[in-house]
């Protein structure tokens, strides 16, 4: 349905070119002008910036998010919320021998139902304080599951000694709250790669491409060049551990392995949720670039025979 719904949209747009202005579009004329034979390209449809998904659309949302940065600051949260393909609403659905990748259907719409409870949970119940304002964008990954890209703007600025108060990097007390640690063990673990696993996604050149395992650290530090140090104390200082099974192996990890998180997002929604407190303005026009930068795109061309 997606598929025929995009097709009728280009095909109102290469119908009504003219109703569309595209006259207009000064620049790009004179680019087919300067830069190549009219000829060989065939007839010009010009994609307005309306078209969702379009390289031009996603450039004004970026344009959109350097306009709150300017009139707000640097944003003080980064959230990655990722679908859980074993949500109760999503397995109550299937029917009988199918799995959840079965139902692309079901997914997009329980993930659509969780991003709106999960916006409000943060701008309307304001569990982080009261929100100047707020973006999000929603990828799917190859392999199916969507997750979402979130930038919030606060308030009241998260300074360098409440990082702890909102944003967790290690297991949380087994014995106090074991539904949260079931939670983070199942879902916020990072790998394990490196000598546990050299099979893992994230080796490039022989090494972790996301920087883990991390360090040990007794307290969070802030640096100058994107997210801070959060605090990963070792067993030895009452760190807690972990045992999970890897490659039919079962191994037990540290804090050095958890992705950071905020323990009140976790619970409410069981999901991958990585939360990253933003404490330099230097990262900015990337991640509001990375949260903007559209769907995978393939360039390819076709020719005749002759």
């Amino acid at each position: 349905m997606q598929a025929k719904i995009e097709a009728e949209r280009l095909l109102f747009i290469r119908l009504n070119q003219n109703k569309l202005r595209t006259d207009e579009y000064i620049h790009l004329r004179d680019a087919v002008a300067n830069d190549g034979d009219v000829e060989n390209l065939g007839r010009l449809v010009i994609l307005p910036s309306t078209f969702i998904g379009s390289p031009r659309h996603m450039l004004q949302y970026a344009q959109d998010v350097m306009a709150y940065v300017r009139k707000y600051g640097r944003p003080d949260l980064f959230i990655t919320f990722t679908c859980n393909s074993s949500w109760k609403e999503i397995k109550d659905e299937l029917q009988f021998g199918q799995k959840s990748h079965d139902r692309h259907d079901l997914i997009a719409r329980v993930f659509k139902q969780k991003q709106v409870k999960f916006i409000n949970a943060i701008v309307k119940s304001c569990i982080f304080g009261n929100v100047n304002s707020w973006m999000f964008s929603i990828e799917w990954q190859k392999r199916g599951l969507p997750h979402s890209y979130n930038l919030i703007w606060l308030k009241e600025k998260i300074h360098s000694n409440q990082i702890d108060d909102v944003i967790k990097a290690e297991f949380p007390n087994p014995v106090e709250d074991p539904v949260l640690y079931e939670i983070i063990v199942k879902q916020m673990i990072h790998g394990p790669c490196g000598a546990l696993n050299m099979q893992s996604p994230c080796i490039k050149d022989n090494k972790c491409s996301k920087r883990y395992p991390r360090s040990f650290l007794s307290e969070t530090q802030t640096g100058d060049d994107g997210y801070p140090q959060y605090r990963r104390r070792p067993p030895s200082e009452g760190g807690f551990t972990a045992k999970i099974r890897v490659r039919g192996e079962e191994i037990e990890i540290d804090n050095r392995w958890v992705v950071p998180y905020n323990p009140l997002l976790s619970k409410m929604f069981n999901a991958h949720i990585n939360v990253e407190y933003c404490s330099s303005v230097q990262s900015i026009k990337y991640v509001c670039n990375y949260i903007n930068k559209g769907s995978d795109m393939a360039v390819f061309e076709i020719t005749n025979e002759n």
